[in-house]
């Protein structure tokens, strides 16, 4: 299996890339964000890569980095989750962003996402949220060492909730929250998170 390309780019297209390594072009699919980073045709780039075997061919995915390619596998466990639903993800959310959705149960950014609607966005959320720690999680992305603040009950969900309503994404929101937590301990009551977590906001 083909694990990791590193050539020049010979070509690309809106989610495609044809990188030429030794004289051999290989042609593979991967996220805006992938594209992004290998620059113009002519340069010098280096991909991970995944290895589909489709019947009677080889289907190649590319990622700028091994968190981008984990979180495409991890994406790809989700029912009704295929490929170019999982790159579409990627498209719109770099890893630390995905965590951070997923564990804040934020719907709204993973429905950004070309064909993720509202449903398939919280199976996402559901099924993923317990499987974060398989990703590497970008700064203020990972959990708080008890699991992070609940989803859906207790003065860190009020806290997530109140900057929410001010106007703040659930996403920022709840990682604002992870952040002032492990600032105040556990005795810190809903007041002192929504300023803390403002502070955090303001940064």
């Amino acid at each position: 299996m083909i694990g990791k390309l590193t050539g020049t780019v010979d070509a690309a297209g809106d989610d495609w890339a044809i990188l030429d390594v030794g004289g051999v072009g290989y042609r593979f699919s991967c996220s805006a964000r992938t594209l992004r980073g290998m620059g113009g045709t002519g340069g010098a780039a280096s991909v991970f890569v995944e290895t589909f075997i489709r019947d009677d061919r080889i289907v190649l995915y590319g990622f700028a980095d091994r968190a981008e390619r984990d979180c495409f596998r991890i994406l790809t466990t989700v029912q009704g989750v295929g490929a170019r639903v999982a790159l579409a993800v990627l498209s719109v959310l770099a890893p630390d962003e995905l965590a951070r959705a997923v564990l804040a149960q934020d719907r709204t950014a993973l429905s950004r996402a070309d064909g993720v609607g509202a449903r398939l966005a919280q199976r996402v959320v559901t099924e993923l949220r317990d499987r974060m720690g398989e990703i590497g999680l970008g700064p203020g992305a990972a959990p708080a060492p008890e699991g992070g603040p609940p989803a859906d009950a207790g003065p860190d969900a009020d806290a997530v909730s109140a900057l929410v309503n001010l106007g703040y994404g659930r996403s920022g929101a709840h990682g604002a929250v992870v952040a002032a937590r492990r600032l105040l301990g556990d005795d810190a009551d809903l007041a002192a998170l929504v300023r803390a977590g403002l502070k955090e906001l303001s940064r």
